[in-house]
């Protein structure tokens, strides 16, 4: 280690971590202090990397004592137990006002709990949400950081220069206290899963349903990416769809294994969705499709069940392929705009009852740039919560309101063709039923009611006057007010 003083540390460098160091490195201001508990990772690093002039340290001693103060480090280490023994570790080497960032994928309510007990030390811990992959890490990600306001004075200007830039602004702004940042990681993560699982829709639909090859849809995508879907996922679909598998010559996307994996974001996002009791349908389906992919004993035993007697040909003429393709389009972005209205509504109740002040409209401009689920459509999110800081549902803010209206017949007609078909569309449907139930004048819920206070006593509410009821149904079924 030199004698130079880093205003910033970063513990864990593997790639995302490498990155991220490499990013800080490069902006004017920052010296960047680095450790990893294998010395040979930050010997190479430093090698590889001789301009970024990093500081390199080989014990925790050595990382806090090459720290100005109030020394700031961000971790960068598996999720768990790794974090857990690295919290311990600089705890024992830092002071009062330092402060401890953990820039992993961490379950909010275990940020909570490191939060509260890192505090009782007088040092500041904050939870760090960072979304953009390796390429982000390096070049820009999107930054949510939780923690307290003393924290993000010194971590603002840090994190602010390294963020990805949307419109001339930073996508970086303080979330909440504790676990606020990785909370709304966790939902930015959900709505990714509900985005590609509705992409992936979407090729099934057209490859299924047209018969086009997979060059042929990526070129769809493409065309897609210049209107008012225009987002990464939809650009790298179509990068996905073009390539071609060197060792068969086949589409790489025909030689990947139908399997797709997860690492948990899903999971907690409909957990906590069900926790809070907000509905996240699309965000659910998606999960469960992965899921599903995921089982080949119980898809290999299915494979024997009927399907559609006549299913829809793929024999349509131009014109009807046309139209059928753009019913796809619209029924992909209706779709969309309910994935998301539905995380925006787990991050508003998620606020409610931790009492975080989340801004969602700041949280939007943050997305725009950086992070997986960046998008043209978000700056349209951004405007709806800017006009209406407390709007309760956002598909039903104008804009999104008037798509859904141009768009819902197409939806329609894509969600009937895929049943009639046999073509499994999860997520589709699922949005569509959402709607449908929202907009709904009466929904059977009643007899549900009726159903639980017929078996558990556990009464129901009238639509004529106040109060709540209670039918004697194993005697003379009278009503009780309970």
């Amino acid at each position: 280690m030199t004698g130079t003083a880093a205003n910033i540390g970063v513990v864990g460098l593997a790639v995302m971590g490498a990155n991220l160091a490499r990013n800080l490195a490069s902006r004017e201001g920052n010296t960047v202090a680095v450790l990893n508990r294998s010395p040979e990772r930050t010997e190479r690093l430093v090698a590889e990397h001789p301009e970024a002039g990093f500081v390199a340290t080989f014990s925790a001693e050595e990382f806090a004592a090459s720290l100005s103060r109030p020394r700031t480090a961000i971790i960068m280490v598996q999720a768990g137990a790794a974090t857990d023994a690295v919290i311990d570790d600089l705890v024992r080497v830092f002071e009062p006002g330092d402060i401890i960032v953990d820039g992993g994928n961490a379950f909010f309510p275990d940020t909570i709990r490191r939060e509260r007990a890192v505090r009782e030390t007088g040092i500041n811990f904050v939870g760090a949400g960072i979304s953009g992959g390796e390429e982000g890490a390096l070049n820009g990600p999107s930054i949510m950081p939780g923690g307290s306001e003393e924290a993000w004075r010194t971590l603002g200007p840090i994190l602010r220069s390294i963020a990805a830039v949307a419109d001339g602004e930073p996508c970086v702004t303080h979330i909440g206290h504790d676990g606020a940042g990785h909370f709304v990681k966790m939902v930015h993560n959900g709505i990714e899963y509900a985005d590609m699982q509705l992409i992936a829709e979407a090729y099934d639909l057209i490859r299924r349903g047209t018969g086009k090859s997979p060059a042929e849809i990526a070129d769809i995508f493409a065309e897609w990416n210049r209107g008012e879907l225009e987002s990464y996922l939809i650009e790298i679909t179509a990068e996905v769809l073009r390539q071609v598998d060197a060792a068969t010559g086949r589409p790489l996307v025909d030689v990947i294994l139908d399997q797709a994996g997860a690492k948990g974001t899903g999971a907690w996002t409909v957990q906590t969705a069900l926790a809070l009791g907000v509905p996240v349908s699309g965000i659910a389906e998606a999960t469960f499709a992965r899921s599903l992919s995921s089982h080949p004993e119980q898809r290999a035993a299915a494979a024997a069940l009927p399907g559609p007697v006549a299913p829809v040909s793929a024999g349509a003429d131009a014109a009807e392929t046309a139209a059928f393709i753009e019913d796809v389009r619209q029924a992909l972005y209706a779709s969309k705009i309910v994935a998301y209205s539905q995380g925006f509504d787990e991050i508003r109740a998620g606020a409610a009852e931790h009492d975080w002040s989340i801004d969602l409209g700041a949280v939007a401009k943050i997305w725009r740039a950086g992070c997986i689920i960046r998008a043209q459509f978000l700056n349209r999110i951004a405007e709806a919560y800017a006009a209406e800081a407390e709007l309760p549902l956002l598909m039903s803010a104008p804009y999104f309101a008037d798509a859904l209206v141009r768009g819902q017949e197409a939806w329609r007609r894509v969600v009937v063709r895929a049943t009639v078909s046999g073509i499994p569309a999860p997520a589709f449907s699922s949005s569509l039923a959402y709607y449908d139930g929202l907009r709904a004048e009466r929904l059977p819920a009643a007899l549900v009611q009726g159903q639980r206070d017929f078996f558990g006593a556990h009464t129901y509410r009238r639509v004529d006057r106040p109060g709540s009821f209670h039918t004697l149904w194993s005697g003379d079924r009278s009503e009780v007010e309970a």
